[in-house]
């Protein structure tokens, strides 16, 4: 047990936090994301959501300041996003990093890809559809 660190914060992530380094990029990954076929390294973070993880990861993971920090997918045909998911995940960056910008969106194809090359996927039990979003780690000063 440690004190002041979130105790949803397993170890195994908390390992990964403390790995990467500055432009490294970590997907927090909604329950339908296909981690397993797509992540370098993956880390379960199962029956919690997105927002939850994000309010435990901001105190611990500078937000990049040189290049787009946050990354969503966009809605692929028909699909509609729900814009709760976006403004949720905002008001729960901002209450960290108050000049946290929105998110860039990216095409789904695009976001897999991108998704390929970060250094760790986290899959969630976030039920949200397009409830992937990507934070690029800054440096801490």
């Amino acid at each position: 047990m440690l004190k002041g660190i979130s105790p949803v914060l397993s170890p195994d992530l908390l390992k990964l936090l403390s790995e990467m380094g500055h432009g490294d990029e970590l997907v927090l990954a909604d329950a339908n994301f296909p981690g397993v076929s797509v992540a370098a390294r993956l880390c379960r973070a199962d029956g919690l959501s997105v927002s939850t993880l994000l309010d435990a990861i901001l105190p611990l993971f500078p937000l990049d300041v040189y290049a787009d920090p946050l990354i969503m997918m966009q809605a692929a045909g028909a699909d509609q996003l729900d814009p709760a998911v976006e403004s949720g995940y905002l008001h729960v960056m901002r209450r960290h990093q108050p000049d946290a910008p929105k998110p860039l969106l990216l095409e789904r194809s695009a976001f897999y890809d991108r998704s390929r090359e970060a250094f760790a996927v986290v899959m969630t039990g976030e039920l949200r559809i397009y409830g992937n979003i990507i934070l690029k780690k800054g440096v801490i000063v």
